[in-house]
């Protein structure tokens, strides 16, 4: 499982709710002044995942004002900026003379070593919720003066690399026990080589990423573009180099260090699939081939022995072993 640290105030004395919580955001990211008109009863919930370079918080609480006064940037100025995915509520962030209202499912950067304000707004009984990755300044590889114009700015997260940043932090912090601890850094580098991608995505400065991260970051598109698609049939190799504009030389030479070619994942991926619907109880009225075919195979007999070389059965022997009562 991934380094991962959860505090719930709900199981505290309400005296000391506020003050435990406090003292986690203040150390996960900045010191900042808290108005909230809940602290007498004050019912939020954190969760640290440590990813090295990298460190996510997935934070819910009620509606409150958070306040980096210029006298606590004086006392505390950690370099480090805070990328951070609203998923519930709204807020409304200021920094660096911009004001952005945000909604659900977008994001918006922070500099820790400068003043902002954050005004954050629950949603009747729903708590408002974000996801916030701490990054060091050093290890983002864009310009500071580039990276100053998005500050407090609304960055959409349903489009482009800020969608797969968001799909993949989500992810983290929903399950960390699906993960080992020693993969922590290399999650990390993904996650920082996302967040730089999505960043030069909104600026327009792909090309100005540094090689390796532009490889790394076009290598997480396609792996995304392929789970998206894996029921298509037509799914291969050379339709993936054309939707993303390049040539089928250029494709395996990006993933030629991988554990698998392109076709080899396409293929895993689409294998999985089909092995976790025949097992799952809701799906056990369906035809092995129309599960097989709803993942892209539509030769029964090859898909029988590609499932059989992979998992050291037939499909209908794996159903059967693995049916629930």
């Amino acid at each position: 499982m991934l380094p991962t640290e959860i505090l719930d105030t709900s199981l505290l004395p309400p005296a000391d709710r506020f003050a435990c919580w406090y003292e986690i955001v203040s150390q996960e990211a900045a010191p900042t002044h808290v108005r909230c008109p809940h602290i007498e009863n004050f019912t939020a919930v954190a969760k640290r995942v440590d990813l090295g370079s990298v460190r996510l918080a997935e934070l819910h609480y009620p509606t409150l004002e958070t306040i980096r006064s210029p006298r606590l940037v004086r006392r505390s100025q950690p370099d480090t900026y805070q990328l951070v995915l609203m998923t519930t509520g709204s807020s409304v962030a200021i920094q660096d003379r911009t004001e952005s209202p945000l909604e659900p499912s977008s994001f918006t950067l922070l500099d820790n070593s400068r003043p902002f304000t954050g005004s954050h707004f629950s949603d009747g009984p729903v708590l408002a919720g974000s996801i916030s990755l701490l990054i060091s300044r050093r290890s983002l590889p864009l310009h500071p003066d580039r990276v100053r114009r998005l500050l407090a700015t609304s960055i959409p997260s349903d489009t482009g690399m800020a969608a797969l940043l968001a799909q993949f932090v989500q992810r983290l912090v929903t399950y960390p026990e699906q993960f080992a601890a020693s993969d922590a850094p290399r999650l990390g580098m993904m996650a920082l080589d996302l967040a730089a991608g999505a960043l030069a995505q909104q600026l327009e400065v792909q090309g100005t990423l540094p090689v390796d991260v532009r490889e790394r970051t076009l290598r997480a598109e396609i792996r995304a573009f392929i789970e998206k698609n894996l029921g298509d049939s037509e799914l291969n190799p050379s339709s993936v180099a054309a939707a993303h504009h390049i040539s089928l030389r250029t494709l395996h030479r990006l993933f030629e260090q991988e554990d698998r070619t392109v076709a080899g994942l396409i293929r895993q991926r689409r294998l999985d699939r089909c092995q976790r619907d025949l097992i799952d109880p809701r799906l056990a009225h369906q035809a092995i081939q129309r599960i097989a075919a709803r993942w892209g195979f539509a030769d029964k007999a090859h898909f029988s022995r590609l499932f059989k070389a992979c998992y050291g059965m037939s499909p209908q022997e794996y159903r059967d072993q693995h049916r629930q009562p």
